[in-house]
């Protein structure tokens, strides 16, 4: 019995530590976190920053480190809006965050805008969200639970927007750099019918896969957000050789934008 007992002990005390770490804080700094679905989205941030260490959880690598002297914690979580949304929940589960900063490329939906133009959300909205009828998708509003209502817009952090779009304005120009609403769904769109349906039924600036999901987990975790894109395609016919040809540029232009964003930030 005794035997038994010591046993027991000893399998729990190998176990503890990984019970903290899943359940608690890893640490007691405030870090900035800052998050994309490809690694062409983060490769210029973790050339600039100094990382300390890389964790890993759920298959996802957090980098913990410093950039332009701030706390940070950088990922990828993969596409679309169940990863992110796993990928944003482990990041604010197991560091204490203080704001997200979504960053990445997406397709064009406004008229006045063109590829390689920046657009900073003001608010997101997930566009595939809705009931599904002989007549096709019907978008709808919904109250899933948390006090977040599924469907609805979700607004950015009013300073982070500003802090952005200042960043923004300096790196590309004020004239390729727009504020407004962006549109999510689990849809690479390449379809100048369904880009029209988005700019007339949400006034969307740019679609894209993951930033309403990053909003709705910090929403509901309380932590102040914004959602940065550059525009890589007009999701149109042509999007997908236009991504091929301006996608790994879009992404950089996006993280100088973080980067002067950090110089600007408080943490």
């Amino acid at each position: 019995m005794m035997k038994r007992v010591l046993a027991l002990i000893l399998i729990l005390m190998m176990l503890f530590p990984a019970i903290v770490s899943c359940g608690n804080k890893k640490d007691s700094k405030q870090y900035i976190g800052i998050i994309s679905a490809m690694d062409n989205e983060i490769d210029v941030l973790l050339h600039e920053a100094k990382i300390d260490h890389v964790d890993k959880m759920g298959g996802v690598e957090f980098h913990v480190g410093t950039l332009k002297g701030k706390n940070v914690v950088i990922t990828k979580s993969g596409i679309g809006k169940v990863r992110v949304s796993a990928g944003v929940t482990a990041l604010l589960n197991h560091y204490s965050v203080s704001k997200v900063i979504f960053t990445g490329i997406a397709g064009g939906v406004a008229d006045e805008t063109q590829v390689m133009d920046e657009i900073i959300a003001t608010r997101l909205v997930e566009h595939d969200y809705g009931r599904m009828t002989n007549d096709g998708l019907i978008w709808t509003s919904g109250d899933p639970g948390a006090g977040i209502k599924q469907g609805d817009y979700y607004y950015c952090d009013e300073k982070l927007v500003e802090l952005a779009y200042s960043a923004a304005v300096k790196v590309v120009g004020k004239e390729h750099v727009f504020k407004g609403t962006i549109a999510t769904g689990d849809q690479f769109i390449a379809s100048e019918k369904y880009v029209k349906m988005l700019r007339e039924n949400f006034d969307a600036y740019a679609c894209e896969m993951e930033g309403a999901s990053v909003a709705v987990v910090c929403m509901m975790y309380n932590v102040p957000f914004v959602v940065i894109r550059c525009l890589s395609d007009k999701a149109d016919g042509l999007a997908h050789e236009s991504y091929e040809n301006f996608g790994k540029v879009a992404a950089a232009n996006s993280s100088r934008i973080v980067l002067e964003m950090l110089d600007n930030i408080e943490d």
